[in-house]
């Protein structure tokens, strides 16, 4: 999945990202708007990981959605 698909879907993805990113808020995730990049710094922000972390999980979360 790249970045315009996930923000041509990101409605849908919306609450999906939220199932695996419980940490994540409603307004983080109407603040991302499909933006892989802000997605990223959401997560790395609300986990205290690495933004290398962050797009690993990302990358494994888009693998999911492919299947």
């Amino acid at each position: 999945m790249n970045s315009d698909i996930i923000e041509g879907k990101w409605e849908q993805l919306k609450g999906k990202a939220k199932v695996k990113w419980g940490k994540l808020t409603d307004d983080d995730l109407d603040v991302v708007e499909g933006r892989r990049d802000i997605l990223a710094g959401k997560i790395q922000e609300r986990y205290g990981i690495s933004r290398d972390e962050a797009e690993k999980q990302l990358d494994a979360w888009e693998d999911t959605g492919r299947h």
